[in-house]
């Protein structure tokens, strides 16, 4: 997956700004990015903290890792079955 050029700080903090009363073109053209980035952001990471977001990051990698265990378990049952004629 590509890492994005802002930090979530920094995607926050952009987020802050539109809801202080900034104009949303306004934020988006300081930052360096497009409307629908800003929209995109703001879906994932409205109504978050700095702490919420580092939290949400540390939830996505541990779901990553289970999700990567649940499909080699899998796998292993499948290779068991097939070895030793187990049917379904």
């Amino acid at each position: 997956m590509r890492k994005s050029r802002y930090t979530e700080e920094q995607i926050i903090s952009f987020i802050k700004q539109a809801e202080t009363g900034l104009p949303i073109k306004e934020v988006c053209r300081k930052g360096g990015f497009s409307d629908a980035t800003f929209y995109k952001w703001r879906a994932k990471y409205g109504g978050m903290d700095v702490p919420d977001a580092k939290r949400l990051r540390e939830l996505e990698a541990e779901n990553d890792k289970l999700k990567k265990l649940l499909a080699e378990a899998h796998l292993d049952i499948h290779a068991l079955n097939t070895a030793f004629g187990v049917k379904r």
